[in-house]
């Protein structure tokens, strides 16, 4: 089964997700409940777009955005 492996920075979340044909950087955001304006990704240590798409065996990092005043 083809997979991508998943960390969001800060929380210590760390899992797999079944990789999709075309899945997208904002796909996962989505899958892990974050939007594209609520974290930053980077895909094997570069930061991604997302609209970037994600292959099987890719290592996703998702770094929330923390704002306020």
């Amino acid at each position: 089964m083809a997979m991508i492996r998943v960390k969001v920075l800060g929380r210590g979340i760390e899992k797999e997700i079944k990789w999709q044909k075309s899945m997208r950087v904002k796909d996962i955001l989505y899958i892990l409940g974050f939007n594209t304006e609520s974290a930053i990704a980077k895909i094997n240590g570069k930061v991604a777009l997302e609209d970037d798409s994600v292959k099987d065996g890719d290592f996703v990092e998702v770094i929330p955005v923390v704002s306020g005043g």
